[in-house]
C-alpha cells in the first residue's frame, strides 16, 4: 500500500529521537517542519524540510508563536512531540526553578502546543498526535520523582485527550521508550550498558512513529511500550 504523504511537525527535531524521527519521515517522502531551540544544528538544506526556532520553555510566547506557525504551515496534519529533558536526583536536590523548567518542557509546553493546534487538526480529514513518553511513565523510580511525574502527567493527559477526540478524526498515541542510546545521557550519572541489547536506538522509535502514521485511519494505536531486550544500567565514574 503506498504511503500517504503527511505534513508532520516534529518538536526537538535537532537532536536525539526528534532528529531521527525527522530524518526517517523525510526518507519516506513526508514533509517535515522541525522545531528546535537551536536551529544552528541544522547544517544543510533538505528538500521538504523547514525549521522553526522556538524555545518551548517560554510558555508566555507560545500561543502567539504557534499561531504564526499555523499560518506559515497550514497543511500540518500530524505532530510528533519529542522535545524533553532528563534530570534525576532526590527531590531535595532540585531547586524550585529546576522543577518548574522540567515540568514546563516535558509536560506543560506540550499541552499548550496541543491546545493551539487541535482546532485546525480536527478540521483535517485525518490527523495524528504522537507523544514520546518514557518507561518512567509506567513506574516511579528512586531519584526520578520529578522526571517520572512529568511523564506520568503526559500519559494521563494523552489518555484523557484520546477520549476527548474520540468522535473526531484526530488520533492520539503515546510511545514509551526505555533507555535510548542518545546524547540524553551525556549530562547524567548513568547510561545504558554497552551491549546492543541494553538499549534501543532512536531509529527504533522513529520506526514506531512511522507505524502509527501508516496504520489504517479507522484504528487508533493507543500506546506503544518499547524496551531493550536486556535492561542494564551502567554508572559513570566520577570525573577527577
Amino acid at each position: 500500500m503506498p504511503i500517504i504523504r503527511r505534513t508532520v511537525l516534529v518538536t526537538g527535531a535537532s537532536s536525539g529521537i526528534g532528529r531521527a524521527i525527522a530524518q526517517h519521515l523525510l526518507q519516506q517522502g513526508h514533509i517535515v517542519i522541525g522545531i528546535s531551540r537551536d536551529c544552528g544544528k541544522f547544517t544543510r538544506q533538505m528538500d521538504n524540510f523547514s525549521y522553526v526556532q522556538l524555545d518551548l520553555n517560554q510558555l508566555n510566547e507560545l500561543p502567539q508563536r504557534i499561531q504564526q506557525l499555523q499560518q506559515a504551515f497550514p497543511d500540518i496534519d500530524a505532530v510528533a512531540f519529542c522535545a524533553g529533558i532528563g534530570r534525576f536526583g532526590s527531590l531535595e536536590e532540585f531547586s524550585y526553578l529546576q522543577i518548574e523548567a522540567l515540568m514546563n518542557l516535558n509536560f506543560t509546553s506540550q499541552v499548550y502546543l496541543t491546545k493551539a493546534l487541535l482546532p485546525a487538526l480536527k478540521s483535517k480529514a485525518n490527523s495524528d498526535l504522537i507523544y514520546i513518553g518514557s518507561e518512567a511513565a509506567l513506574k516511579g523510580s528512586r531519584k526520578g520523582s520529578i522526571y517520572c511525574a512529568s511523564k506520568f502527567a503526559l500519559r494521563g493527559f494523552t489518555q484523557a485527550l484520546r477520549e476527548e477526540c474520540g468522535k473526531s478524526n484526530v488520533r492520539v498515541c503515546l510511545i514509551n521508550p526505555g533507555m535510548v542510546k542518545t546524547a540524553f545521557f551525556e549530562s547524567l550519572t548513568f547510561e545504558p550498558g554497552d551491549h546492543d541489547s541494553n538499549s534501543i536506538s532512536s531509529e527504533d522509535v522513529a520506526t514506531a512513529v512511522s507505524y502509527v502514521l501508516e496504520s489504517r485511519f479507522q484504528i487508533v494505536i493507543d500506546e506503544i511500550n518499547l524496551s531493550p531486550l536486556n535492561k542494564v544500567i551502567k554508572f559513570k565514574k566520577p570525573s577527577s
